[in-house]
């Protein structure tokens, strides 16, 4: 039997529900690599863990102390790049036609200055005299910042060329990317949170 248009009934339904499902598809797919990086990271919060809690004193008393307002402001930076993200989508639902891309360009610079300033704790630290080889303290602290930066790097870069993209128009397909890259870097905030937490203040 026909629907009214004419169609088989599957068969419409089929048609009428593709985005959808490739959206799922692509969120699912971004859940599974956030996982996967959440298990990465475990297991360097783990390796910080252990160094630290067996080494007789910490941080060692020949290497400088980390400074505490660059990484606190980058804090604050991260989730000011959420709040863009957040108000991209939202532009984006409401058929904003600049808004999206301006808030998207905004998370990008927003993404920008937190490099820029973790990059000036780096040069600072380097200058007082901790270098990457400089024992497990230093090894530590070079790894789980550069490898958190380098994740940042990605999602500034995305969020720069979707900005672009999203002034020529991505159609249908605006929304989840904007809500893909929104999870990323929702994520990496989250992670230097407790990066932040872990090698700052504790």
């Amino acid at each position: 039997m026909t629907g009214a248009t004419g169609a088989m009934p599957g068969v419409a339904t089929i048609a009428r529900f593709p985005a959808p499902r490739q959206a799922y598809t692509a969120y699912l797919g971004m859940a599974v690599f956030l996982a996967s990086w959440t298990m990465m990271f475990a297991g360097f919060f783990f390796a910080y863990a252990l160094i630290r809690f067996r080494a007789p004193m910490w941080p060692p008393g020949d290497q400088p102390a980390l400074p505490l307002v660059a990484p606190g402001l980058n804090t604050l930076v991260a989730l000011g790049g959420s709040a863009a993200l957040v108000l991209a989508r939202r532009a984006l639902r409401r058929g904003e036609r600049r808004g999206p891309a301006v808030w998207l360009a905004a998370a990008a610079l927003i993404g920008a200055t937190f490099l820029a300033l973790q990059t000036s704790v780096w040069i600072s630290l380097w200058d007082a005299g901790l270098r990457p080889d400089g024992g497990p303290y230093a090894s530590v602290f070079y790894g789980l910042t550069g490898i958190h930066a380098l994740h940042v790097l990605v999602g500034v870069v995305a969020m720069g060329v979707l900005a672009f993209l999203l002034r020529r128009g991505l159609g249908r397909n605006g929304e989840v990317r904007v809500r893909l890259w929104g999870m990323y870097w929702h994520f990496v905030a989250a992670v230097w949170i407790g990066l932040y937490l872990a090698i700052y203040l504790v």
